[in-house]
């Protein structure tokens, strides 16, 4: 297995936005939205009698690289099923795909199929990969998914899958899948998840507090289903004044001593801390020039 990515890497994606991909019109709303990601979804977005259609359009829109901002993922179907070859046989090696969104990943050998299966397709490198985590096995295996392969650059819950396969009736009970997903991701030196969408587009109030929520817990950003939600996930990820204020003191402090860094209060921080702090100041060149309306 080759290297993986630093755990220093600094990824400030807050908001990733699922268009279907049998709605072109509505992808092309998604890339101008302001989002981070846009992930155009082959999977449970699609109708089955829509997929090959969606899959067509897909590939067609990204035979060539694309001049907006946003990055483009492709969600393809479950692993394994002839949906998803197909997928992998209409995407492998277009120049404006950006990463694939890998559903119902349950182990490192699932991972490790879809990069030969690439590679066969000559794909040559494969691109960015992002598995999704949303039965019982896949949350046991989440450290071994996450350092599958190095092309594996996130990890984060399907939620709603999940809470089905464990006979879920209260969100209180992903407490611990939440957690896990959040330290197997820092101890592959991945980037933070993202927080699995809030499904009520409506309730603005209630997307924000599940978001400050997600952000105690150690995610960053959030899955969203509607243009409308992508401010409100930036809002409540993007750090406060204070926060700014004690991430340059940090940052600072490092700069002037390698060793172990003293902050002028008395407290001592180490790599870890710092990394953090440089986060935080990458995040807050954000909110300097924001994307959403």
């Amino acid at each position: 297995m080759s290297a993986l990515p630093s755990p220093d890497a600094v990824d400030t994606a807050l908001t990733w936005l699922y268009a279907p991909g049998d709605r072109p019109d509505v992808v092309a709303k998604a890339l101008r939205s302001g989002a981070d990601v846009v992930l155009i979804d082959l999977e449970d977005a699609v109708a089955p009698e829509r997929k090959r259609y969606a899959r067509a359009a897909t590939a067609e829109l990204l035979a060539a690289p694309l001049s907006g901002p946003a990055a483009v993922h492709v969600r393809i179907n479950a692993l394994g099923g002839s949906a998803s070859d197909a997928d992998l046989r209409a995407l492998a090696g277009l120049p404006g795909l950006d990463g694939l969104r890998l559903p119902k990943v349950g182990s490192a050998e699932e991972i490790d199929a879809v990069v030969r299966r690439l590679r066969s397709l000559g794909a040559g490198e494969a691109p960015a990969l992002y598995a999704l985590l949303e039965s019982a096995l896949g949350i046991e295996n989440a450290y071994g998914v996450a350092t599958a392969d190095p092309a594996i650059r996130g990890i984060a819950l399907g939620e709603a899958d999940l809470k089905a396969d464990l006979g879920m009736s209260d969100e209180t009970a992903l407490a611990w899948p939440r957690a896990r997903v959040v330290v197997a991701a820092r101890a592959a030196g991945l980037a933070p998840p993202a927080q699995s969408v809030f499904p009520d587009i409506r309730d603005a109030d209630g997307l924000a507090a599940s978001c400050l929520r997600g952000r105690a817990l150690g995610f960053l950003g959030r899955t969203a289903i509607h243009p409308r939600q992508l401010p409100v996930i930036e809002r409540a990820y993007l750090p406060t004044a204070h926060e700014v204020e004690a991430a340059r003191e940090t940052v600072a402090a490092a700069a002037r001593d390698a060793g172990a860094l003293a902050l002028p209060d008395g407290r001592f921080v180490d790599a870890a801390v710092v990394a953090g702090a440089r986060r935080v100041l990458a995040l807050a060149e954000r909110a300097a020039a924001p994307r959403h309306g």
